[in-house]
């Protein structure tokens, strides 16, 4: 017997995510100085290893989700990926409103789950 669809699917798009995340934002810190071209395709290079996680996660995951609760779920997995990224890598400093944008997708998550 395997792991859970559940876990599988959130699983995979965590690790996703922080490639998705570093691939995003990741050239802002570390490529600052040099010309944009050279960020966007080392950017498509991570990128690659999103892709290879996050389409497995969608294949799995579209056997017990909706198209619509599979995209909110990684809405929720982003911000929960995206805020310790930003305070511990980028060094921004924590915002009350990530709270707010939490409870946001938490209720997003609630709605979208609950039939």
């Amino acid at each position: 017997m395997g792991l859970p669809i559940w876990f599988q699917t959130a699983g995979l798009l965590v690790l996703s995510n922080i490639f998705m995340t570093f691939a995003w934002y990741g050239h802002l810190k570390n490529l600052n100085n040099r010309a944009w071209y050279i960020a966007a395709l080392i950017s498509w290079g991570i990128a690659l290893f999103e892709y290879l996680l996050q389409v497995p996660a969608n294949r799995i995951g579209h056997t017990q989700f909706s198209l619509a609760q599979l995209k909110i779920m990684q809405e929720a997995i982003t911000l929960s990926v995206f805020v310790p990224f930003a305070m511990l890598y980028m060094d921004q400093p924590f915002k009350l409103d990530y709270v707010w944008a939490a409870l946001c997708l938490v209720g997003a998550v609630y709605f979208i789950f609950r039939s």
